[in-house]
Parts: C-alpha cells; sequence; structure tokens
C-alpha cells in the first residue's frame, strides 16, 4: 500500500493552528475554546504522524473526519475548512482513487450544504461562492498531488523490484562463470594429474624414468592449476582480461603434459594466431579431459586452424563415445561460453570416437 506524504497534513495544520490562534489574538482574544481548538489540532497532528495497525480498517479515517468537525466548530476564523481536502487526499493512500473522489465530491457538497444552513441566500454572495470554489480547487489539487506521488512510489517499487532482479541474475552469471572457470580449469588439471599419478605408481618398478616423468608432468599441472586459481581471484573480471598469452604454445603445454603411456595425444596448428582466445583454450581443455576421463581412447588429435574469419578447433579422439543425451556440467558450460563469443559447437559421437569442433570468429 502507498505511503501518504506526511508533510503535507503538518503543514496544513500547523499554517491553520498559527492562523486560528492569529486571528483569537486580535479578535475576540485567548481562551477556553482557542485552547480546545489548539489540543483538536494535536490530536489530529499525533493521528496522522502514525499508524494504527490495532485499530479497524477506516476508524482512523473516521476519527480524523470526527476530529475535523470539532475543529471547524471551535473556529471562529472559518480557516479549518481547508483542512478538509486532507479527508480525500489520505484516502487516497489508504483506499484509491476511486473512493478519494467521491469522497472530495462528498467534501464539496458538504461544504455547500452547511452555507446552504447558516447562510441565506449565500448563492448570491461573492465571498461564499469564491470560497467553495476555492476549495474545490484544493480537493482537485489534493487529488492531483496523491495521483502523483502514489504513482512516483509505485515506480520506485517497480525500479526497485527491477534491480533487485538484474542483482539476482548478475549474481547467477557471475556463479555460473566461477563454476566454469573452477570446473574447466581445476578439472582439467585434476584429471591430468591422477592419470599422470596412475602411470607414476603404474610404472615405479617397470620403468623409473618414465615414472619420474610422470610425477613431473602432475607436479607440472598442479602449478599451472595453482596459477590459474590465483590468476582468477587477483582479476575476478571478464573473461578476456584471464586469456592466455598464446593460444598455440599453452595447447602445447596441455598435450605435452598428458601424452604418453598408453596414450597418445598429437597437437597440429594451421595458420597465423592473431590473439589469443580463451575460449578455445577451454574447449581444448574439456575435449582432453573427456576424453582422458570417459572414452577410454588411446589415440586423441587436438588441430587448430586459423583463417581470416576466425579460429577453429577440433578435438578428436578414438575412444568409446557417449550418448548426446548424458550432456554434462562441463560441455553445457562450452556451449555458454561459445555463445558468448558468437561461435560455434559441434559434438560427434559414436562407438569409434568423439569429434568436438568449435568455431569462434576474430
Amino acid at each position: 500500500m502507498p505511503r501518504p506524504v506526511l508533510w503535507i497534513p503538518a503543514v496544513l495544520y500547523g499554517s491553520v493552528l498559527l492562523g486560528g490562534v492569529y486571528y483569537a489574538v486580535i479578535g475576540p482574544g485567548l481562551g477556553a475554546r482557542t485552547a480546545g481548538y489548539t489540543a483538536l489540532l494535536g490530536a489530529l497532528i499525533a493521528l496522522d504522524r502514525r499508524e494504527w495497525p490495532r485499530m479497524p480498517p477506516g476508524a482512523v479515517s473516521v476519527l480524523r473526519v470526527v476530529l475535523l468537525c470539532a475543529v471547524a466548530v471551535l473556529d471562529e476564523s472559518g480557516l479549518s475548512r481547508v483542512l478538509f481536502v486532507l479527508v480525500p487526499f489520505l484516502a487516497f493512500f489508504a483506499y484509491g482513487s476511486t473512493v478519494a473522489i467521491g469522497l472530495g465530491i462528498g467534501c464539496v457538497t458538504a461544504l455547500a450544504g452547511v452555507f446552504t444552513l447558516r447562510v441565506p441566500h449565500w448563492q448570491t454572495r461573492a465571498e461564499y461562492i469564491g470560497d467553495l470554489l476555492m476549495f474545490g480547487l484544493g480537493v482537485v489539487l489534493a487529488l492531483a498531488m496523491a495521483a502523483v506521488a502514489v504513482r512516483e512510489q509505485q515506480a520506485r517499487a517497480r525500479l526497485e523490484g527491477t534491480l533487485a532482479q538484474v542483482a539476482e541474475l548478475s549474481a547467477a552469471r557471475e556463479r555460473n562463470r566461477l563454476a566454469r572457470e573452477i570446473h574447466d580449469s581445476l578439472g582439467h588439471h585434476l584429471t591430468a594429474i591422477g592419470i599422470q599419478l596412475e602411470k607414476a605408481e603404474a610404472f615405479a618398478s617397470l620403468d623409473p624414468p618414465g615414472s619420474a616423468q610422470a610425477v613431473s608432468h602432475a607436479r607440472w599441472s598442479a602449478n599451472r592449476a595453482l596459477e590459474e586459481v590465483r590468476a582468477s581471484v587477483r582479476t575476478l573480471g571478464p573473461e578476456s582480461e584471464a586469456e592466455p598469452a598464446g593460444l598455440s604454445r599453452a595447447l602445447a603445454d596441455l598435450v605435452h603434459h598428458l601424452d604418453g603411456g598408453s596414450r597418445r595425444v598429437t597437437l597440429k596448428m594451421t595458420g597465423v594466431e592473431r590473439r589469443p582466445l580463451l575460449v578455445l583454450y577451454r574447449a581444448a581443455q574439456e575435449g582432453l579431459t573427456n576424453a582422458c576421463r570417459h572414452s577410454g581412447a588411446s589415440e586423441i588429435g587436438v588441430s587448430v586452424v586459423y583463417d581470416e574469419h576466425g579460429a577453429h578447433l577440433q578435438v578428436v579422439d578414438n575412444g568409446t563415445g557417449f550418448d548426446a543425451a548424458d550432456e554434462g556440467f562441463g560441455l553445457s558450460g562450452l556451449r555458454e561460453r561459445v555463445r558468448l563469443a558468437e561461435g560455434t559447437v559441434a559434438i560427434d559421437s559414436s562407438p569409434d570416437g568423439t569429434a568436438l569442433t568449435v568455431g569462434v570468429p576474430w
């Protein structure tokens, strides 16, 4: 529910109080009537300065009208009639425009009725016609101010809701980005470490140099994972800020530290690299990780082609393939990465192997 603009009733109450007291000082003088008039205005100010949750709906409005009528009876200056514009003004916030307009019409009609009862032939006297017209104009202005205030509060509430949704979406997007980084970077390196340590354990007695080389490759993967974690913590910014210094060199390091044992990994580069592309580096990590962890492949080929339109990466293995319906978080995250780079992803999997193809424009 919109909240009323509390300073407007306070200004009107204060103005009418000062005007009534001034009229009493220069006219009939201060007395019990002025004291009661002041006390009732104070009660009205207290009524509108706080909420009354325990009172039945509408009771505050009825009490306000009763107090206003009492003030009008004690008012010798006639200034208090302006306070009745607060009836439709405050009702606009509590009950809506229809009720407020009805109350406004009722207040104007009631003032005309009072004139009819107290002032004979008031319809022919300019001062009373002017008073009625000015009161009606005050009601219209009060309703207009209430409508503007309500629309402003509703617009602010919608804006706050939109900002909350934007913040939630931004947080979700950042969580997804960090999840992709953890999966693609740490997931790949942990897979590589596990593979190399298994190789080291298997060849410890049969081929000590090969076992030592596998441990060295595992150590490199661990150091590389630590470097990428530190880089992510330092930047926490756009992915372009964390791109590798050179895709060719980064891919060569990945292939070198995975190659060996029962698995052969090759790399082929064609064309001239224009700039590093993190999305292709992550795509290569995802393809190599899946091929090493799930496919049981003995041959894995990584190829990159640069042309005038962009860069194209392909990771091919001779493993057992997988069902496209079983696509996990890694491939879903890769598709999102490539979509943001305005590229394309194609996956061709069969029992004879899998081919992951990613194209990214310059």
